[in-house]
Formats: structure tokens, sequence, C-alpha cells
């Protein structure tokens, strides 16, 4: 036999083990990725901040997640941050802002101050003075199925103070708004 060149293919034995071992982890993260995109598409969404509203909790064009299933089984809260259409206009964008007012509340705004109840409120994220009162400028008692929602930023907010919010019923809320999931500094849970 000549040592000349040879074409033969030499075939590498593959290690089944580690094979079976590659194509179990492969399979593991697909199953996890799948089972999160399914409980997200399920039982939430995900929106993006319009405006400085919210600010310093949030900043335009911030991307939150939205749970929907809370609210179907317990009532929103006192200082949750919600997303909701007013009037169910499913046109228009969703709205984010934190519920000051809850059933069987009295809200009113004066002097720059938030009186819920007969007594001032400070809650987490809302901040500065409150300049215009709007609607509040007047005591307005909710009822069932009725919230009042602010904008952490007061001074540059749309909400139930504006005509064009108004009182949010529990049918325009879509859900509560748990996480900012944009890459920045407001990345993570929200309180």
């Amino acid at each position: 036999m000549s040592r000349g060149l040879s074409f033969k293919r030499r075939r590498r034995s593959i290690d089944k083990g580690k094979a079976l071992y590659v194509t179990i982890w492969v399979a593991e993260i697909l199953g996890v990725i799948l089972a999160a995109y399914l409980i997200v598409a399920a039982f939430g969404f995900r929106t993006s901040m319009v405006g400085d509203a919210m600010y310093p909790t949030l900043s335009d064009s911030d991307v939150v997640l939205v749970n929907r299933l809370k609210y179907k089984l317990l009532s929103p809260s006192r200082g949750d941050v919600v997303a909701f259409r007013p009037d169910s206009n499913t046109k228009s964008h969703y709205y984010i802002r934190r519920i000051v007012g809850i059933p069987g509340d009295t809200v009113l705004v004066s002097d720059g101050e938030l009186y819920v109840n007969d007594e001032i409120v400070s809650l987490a994220g809302l901040t500065g003075q409150i300049l215009v009162a709007g609607n509040a400028s007047e005591p307005i008692t909710l009822e069932d199925g009725e919230y009042f929602v602010i904008g952490d930023n007061p001074n540059s907010s749309e909400d139930s103070r504006h005509g064009s919010v108004g009182i949010v019923t529990m049918s325009d809320i879509e859900g509560k708004v748990y996480m900012a999931v944009s890459i920045g500094s407001h990345l993570g849970f929200i309180r």
C-alpha cells in the first residue's frame, strides 16, 4: 500500500451521554421560555408609559408589565399603579396612574394638597404640590366600582381631576402595573 493522500473521512464518535445532556438542557430552556410566554399572554400584557405623568416612578416610553388576573380575584387598593382606558375606549392608549381614592372615599384637592376622607394623603411615588385641582376642587365621593387616579407627577398628569379622564370605573381598569422592563433606571418592580 502506498502512503499517498487519503480522501476517506475518519468518523468521530459522539459521546451519547453528552449529547443527551445538551439536548435535555436545550429542551428545558425552551420549555421555561414557552411557559413564561404563555403565563404572560394568559394573565397579563405589556404596554408603554406615555408622557411624564408618573415621573419619577416611570418615564415616557418605559415598557411595563400589567397583571390582568389580580383584579379578577381582588379589588384594587389605594396606592396601586394601574393601566386603564378612560370610558373603556379601546382606541385610546393605556393610561398608567396611581389609585388614590377607592369606593366609599371622598377625594378633594385643596391648597395644593390631596385629601382623602378629610385627611392629607401621602403615597409612595406621589410628589410635589398639586397646582391644578380640576374636578377635585369640590369633594368627590366615589361609588361602588369607582376609583380616583392621579399621576405621581400631578402637575404633568391628565387624570381623574380632568374631564377627559374623570372617575375610573372597574370596567376601565385593565390590570395592575407591577414591573418596568425597560433597560435603565426604572427597571424592576413598581411600588
